[in-house]
Parts: structure tokens; C-alpha cells; sequence
């Protein structure tokens, strides 16, 4: 008699076995290379299909950070390390605190770098790490799995809803799946899903692969245009750099150069001026005001360097 997790595994999509790549064992490097790209290029087509879900998931990530409040990744194994990764890119890359957007994964910091096995198979483990995070109804939980059924993360987005957060769910198992009886409780819990359906792995279940590309994908398109919509971004330039290292001064500088059109030198010496703030020294010197000038306006602007330039609307 098999069990229930058995009979459960075995009629997940992500769980199938792909019928382009039955021989890969016997197959050339080059040929399973080949095999490899091409089931990878089915990824993109996959997350195209669920943009209007990413569009609804956005908007609610936007509404948090309006009235301060945080992201919150959810995950075990491959797909907790992506939402880890993804947290801890935003503050370099766009000058958020670290509170802003935070990966919890299945087993805690230990399990970013080793596998810490069984920490993903209780519900309450979730709903724990979601009750140390104080989680409120300010806050975004985003789920992801793509099993979908990752104890986990499904006991952690019924806590954090119980919570009055808004929550997300990213899976490549379809979104019938989800929909069915066996997930009711999970379904009633999630306010937006996002289910690229990827099809089987090249290897079986080995999520890692097109999976996790989908869902790295899903994660940059949902922080990027949260970003994007709250100011961090001018033109196609990131200018809430944090000044943590040499590159990243030199980042700055260069940004200054290509968007207001002076020199090296120039660049550095309203960076400095502006206490090495890029939006600062951007509305400065395309606004011709000082920098007190400049920050009234961007304050007034929500943070906005292009209505903050243009002034009228403030």
C-alpha cells in the first residue's frame, strides 16, 4: 500500500518524466547540452502566460512599501535560496534596508549553503518563522514551491494570511492544481498565484533546473518593477545605489555622466556635494537648485527624479 505523500508526488507535473530526454544517459555532451537549451527556452514562454498575475503580485508589493511594509520570501531547498538571493540583492542594487525584502528558507541560515534535511516537512516550522517575523497586515508573504505542496511554505502563507498579510504563491505546477480539493486550504489562503507551467525536468524532478529558472525570473520581474514603481530607478539607470565599495562609487559617477551630460570630475563633485547621493546630485544638476533645493523636491516627488526635475506637479 503506498502512501499518501506517494500517491500525492506522483501526480504533481513537476514530479513527470520528460519524454524528450528518456535517453539522456546515453547521449553526447553536446547532445545533452542541446537537450538542456532547448527545454530551457520553453521557460520564458511559460512566465509570458502568467504576467497578468505578476502585474496583480506587483501592485500588491508596491502597496506594502507605500505604507512601510516588507516583502517576505518563503521557501525550502532551491526554490528558499532564490527568494534568499533575490532579498539580498535589493539593498546594493537599490538602497533598501535589509528589512525591506527578506528571504526565510526551510532550516534557517544553515541551509542556504548545505541541504538541512526534513526542516521543510512541518507546517508549523512556516508558521513559526512567519510569527518570529511579526508579520502584519502591512506586509507581503510570497510563497514559493514548485511542488506546491511544500509544508513549509504552505504553513507559512496560511499563518501569514491569518495574519491579515497579503500573500503570493509561485509554483510550475498548474494553476488547476492548486485549484483542486487537496489544496482548498492553501487556494483560500492565497491572494495572487503565479504558475508558469514549465513542464516535466529534463532530469525528474530535479525543480532546480527549469523551474528554478522560472521562478528566478518571476522574482526579478515582482522587486525590479516594485522598484521601478517606487522611485528607485531613472531612465534605465539605478540611482539608490548604496556607496559600499569602489565599483559602486564608480557606478554612480558614471550614471551622473550619461544622464546630465558633464564630466568626470564634475560628476564626482556634485556626489560629493550631495553626500554621495546619486537622486540628489541628478536633480541638482538637471534642475540647476542646490542641494537643499533638490531634496525638498525629491521628498515632495515621493522620491521621483524625473518629477522632481520637472518641478510643476510638486
Amino acid at each position: 500500500m503506498t502512501s499518501d505523500l506517494f500517491e500525492q508526488l506522483k501526480n504533481l507535473a513537476t514530479e513527470q518524466r520528460n519524454p524528450a530526454s528518456m535517453d539522456i544517459d546515453a547521449r553526447s555532451t553536446e547532445e545533452i547540452l542541446a537537450l538542456i537549451n532547448a527545454e530551457d527556452k520553453k521557460v520564458a514562454t511559460a512566465v509570458e502566460k502568467e504576467l497578468p498575475h505578476i502585474a496583480k503580485a506587483v501592485e500588491l508589493v508596491v502597496q506594502a512599501f507605500t505604507s512601510v511594509g516588507r516583502l517576505l520570501y518563503v521557501g525550502a531547498g532551491s526554490s528558499g535560496r532564490l527568494g534568499v538571493l533575490d532579498a539580498a540583492e535589493c539593498p546594493p542594487t537599490y538602497g533598501t534596508s535589509p528589512e525591506m525584502v527578506q528571504g526565510l528558507i526551510a532550516g534557517g541560515e544553515r541551509a542556504v549553503f548545505k541541504a538541512q534535511e526534513g526542516a521543510e516537512d512541518k507546517e508549523e516550522n512556516g508558521a513559526k518563522d512567519i510569527d518570529d517575523k511579526n508579520v502584519n497586515a502591512h506586509d507581503v508573504v510570497c510563497g514559493i514551491s514548485a511542488s506546491l505542496r511544500t509544508p513549509y511554505v504552505v504553513g507559512a502563507v496560511k499563518r501569514a494570511r491569518q495574519k491579515g498579510a497579503k500573500t503570493l504563491y509561485i509554483t510550475t505546477n498548474p494553476r488547476s492544481k492548486l485549484q483542486s480539493p487537496e489544496f482548498a486550504d492553501l487556494a483560500k489562503a492565497v491572494d495572487v498565484a503565479i504558475c508558469p507551467e514549465v513542464g516535466p525536468e529534463v532530469i525528474m524532478g530535479s525543480t532546480r533546473m527549469k523551474s528554478g529558472t522560472a521562478q528566478k525570473m518571476v522574482l526579478n520581474m515582482i522587486t525590479t518593477t516594485a522598484m521601478i514603481r517606487s522611485g528607485k530607478v531613472y531612465e534605465n539607470m539605478m540611482i539608490d545605489l548604496q556607496m559600499t565599495n569602489e565599483k559602486l562609487k564608480e557606478r554612480a559617477k558614471r550614471v551622473i555622466m550619461i544622464v546630465t551630460g558633464v564630466d568626470y570630475k564634475q560628476a564626482e563633485s556634485y556626489l560629493e556635494q550631495s553626500g554621495w547621493h546619486v537622486k540628489t546630485a541628478l536633480v541638482m544638476i538637471k534642475a540647476g537648485v542646490s542641494k537643499d533645493e533638490a531634496a525638498a523636491r525629491l521628498r515632495k516627488a515621493g522620491g521621483f527624479v524625473r518629477t522632481a526635475i520637472d518641478g510643476k506637479s510638486l
